[in-house]
C-alpha cells in the first residue's frame, strides 16, 4: 500500500499545477492530501484540508482575510496557521511526506509549515527562489529546495519536467528504506577546526563506552541545529567543547548562533559538559569585510575567506558572564572544564592568539557568576591536549551513567 504526500499551496492561483503533481504522485501508487492555503478566489481543485481550517489554526477566518484585501496580512496569517496545523496533521498520521510549489510568498508559507515537522520527514519545495540564498526559508531543517526554473504559472515544456521530477523525488524519498543500524545512546558535541583534536579524542572515549557521537560544526547553523536536536529528546548528553558562537554573537561575527545558544540542554535537563573552546576568536570573512571599528585589533588569517579576530579581556569577561548565566538555568547536571593552557590551537603558549590575561578574565567571570552546584575544574592543559579531552569525556560519562541506569 502506498503512502501519503501532503501537497500544500494556494489552490486558487496554483490549482492546475497542484493537480498535475497530484496525478504524478498517484501514478506512483501513493495518495495525496491537498491542503489549501489560498485566500483570494475559490480553489480550482477540491482540497482535503480547507483554507478555513488553516485560517482557524491561526485564529483568523479565510473569508475575513480575503475581504481585507491585504495580501501581506493574509500570507502571514496562513503561514501561522499552516505551521500550527501541519504538524498536528502529521502527528495524527494523515501524511508521510510533504511537498509544495510556489513563488516567494508560497515558499514562505510552505517552508514555515515544513520547519515545524520533525527531522526525517521528507520535505520538498519547488520554488522560484531556490537558486539563491534560501537560509531564511530552510533554516536548520532538512528541506530539499528545487529551483522551478520558470515561474510556477501553468504547465509547459519546462515546468512539466521540473514538477514531474520533483514529484518523483518526494516519492523516492518515501520509498527509500533506511538501513538498520546500531542505535546507541547519542551524545552531541560541538567542534571547530581549532578544537578538532579535543573532540576526536573525547569521541573515542565515549564510543568505547557505548555511545554514538554526533559532531556539529560551530558555524552558527551548526550550533542551532545541535540545540534543536537536543530539544527533541534524542540526546543523552552534550559535550559542548566549542562555545565560540557566543563570541560572534557578542562582537558581531559572521558565525553567531543567536541569543539562545547554550539553552537547550539546560532547559531540557540533558547532562552537559561545557568548555570555553575557541572563545578566543571572532569570525569574519575576508579582511576587507571586517568592520572599521575593529581596526588595530589582532587578526589571524584562518584561510583566504575567513579571518579570525582575537577577543579582548573586556569581551572575554562578558563572555564568561553570559555563559555562566546560561548554565545557571540548568535543570540537569552540568559541569565546566577550563583549559588553562589555551582555548584553541592558536591560543597556546607561543601561538598568535596566546593572551593569558584575556583568558583569565574569561575564567574569573565564569567562576564568579556561576551558581553553586555546577562544578568547575581548571586543568593546566590546552584544550587540544589528549588528557583534557579525556577528562571532558569521563566527566560527561559520570553525569550520564545515573540517568542511563534509571531508564
Amino acid at each position: 500500500m502506498g503512502k501519503t504526500v501532503a501537497l500544500l499551496g494556494s489552490l486558487d492561483t496554483k490549482g492546475d499545477e497542484y493537480g498535475f503533481v497530484k496525478a504524478c504522485i498517484e501514478a506512483r501508487g501513493h495518495r495525496v492530501l491537498l491542503i489549501d492555503v489560498g485566500v483570494l478566489d475559490p480553489p480550482k481543485i477540491a482540497p482535503d484540508v480547507t483554507r478555513d481550517e488553516v485560517a482557524r489554526a491561526a485564529g483568523a477566518g479565510a473569508a475575513g482575510l480575503a475581504a481585507g484585501g491585504d495580501r501581506g496580512e493574509a500570507v502571514a496569517a496562513m503561514s501561522r496557521g499552516a505551521a500550527a496545523l501541519v504538524p498536528k496533521l502529521f502527528a495524527e498520521g494523515r501524511f508521510d511526506a510533504i511537498m509544495a510549489l510556489g513563488g516567494g510568498g508560497g515558499t514562505s508559507v510552505a517552508c514555515g509549515a515544513m520547519r515545524a515537522l520533525p527531522l526525517g520527514v521528507p520535505k520538498v519545495m519547488v520554488s522560484t527562489v531556490a537558486g539563491g540564498d534560501v537560509s531564511a526559508y530552510v533554516d536548520i531543517k532538512d528541506i530539499v529546495m528545487i529551483p522551478s526554473i520558470v515561474d510556477v504559472a501553468g504547465i509547459n515544456r519546462i515546468s512539466r519536467e521540473v514538477f514531474a521530477r520533483a514529484a518523483g523525488a518526494v516519492c523516492g524519498m518515501l520509498e527509500a528504506e533506511v538501513p538498520p543500524g546500531e542505535d546507541r545512546p547519542l551524545v552531541a558535541a560541538s567542534m571547530f577546526g581549532n578544537t578538532t583534536k579535543c573532540v576526536e579524542v573525547a569521541r573515542g572515549v565515549l564510543e568505547a563506552a557505548g555511545y554514538e557521537v554526533l559532531t556539529f560544526h560551530a558555524t552558527g547553523t551548526g550550533g542551532r541545529t545541535m540545540e534543536s536536536l537536543v530539544e527533541t529528546g534524542q540526546i543523552a548528553g552534550v559535550l559542548d567543547v566549542t562555545t565560540t558562537e557566543w563570541a560572534d554573537e557578542l562582537a558581531g561575527g559572521v558565525l553567531a548562533a543567536g541569543p539562545h545558544r547554550l539553552e537547550a540542554a539546560a532547559r531540557c535537563g540533558v547532562p552537559a559538559v561545557v568548555t570555553p573552546g575557541c572563545l578566543d576568536m571572532v569570525n569574519f570573512w575576508a579582511p576587507e569585510t571586517i568592520p572599521e571599528k575593529y581596526k588595530g585589533r589582532t587578526f589571524y588569517p584562518h584561510n583566504p575567506n575567513i579571518t579570525l579576530m582575537r577577543t579582548t579581556p573586556e569581551e572575554c569577561r562578558e563572555l564568561g558572564r553570559i555563559i555562566a548565566e546560561k548554565l545557571n538555568t540548568s535543570t540537569g547536571p552540568a559541569a565546566v572544564l577550563i583549559p588553562l593552557g589555551g582555548l584553541s590551537v592558536i591560543d597556546a603558549p607561543g601561538g598568535p592568539f596566546w593572551w593569558p590575561e584575556a583568558d583569565r578574565a574569561l575564567f574569573d567571570a565564569l567562576e564568579e557568576h556561576l551558581r553553586d552546584g555546577i562544578p568547575v575544574e581548571e586543568l593546566d592543559l590546552n584544550i587540544n591536549d589528549p588528557e583534557f579531552a579525556r577528562r571532558c569525556a569521563e566527566t560527561l560519562l559520570r553525569m550520564m551513567k545515573p540517568l542511563a541506569a534509571s531508564q
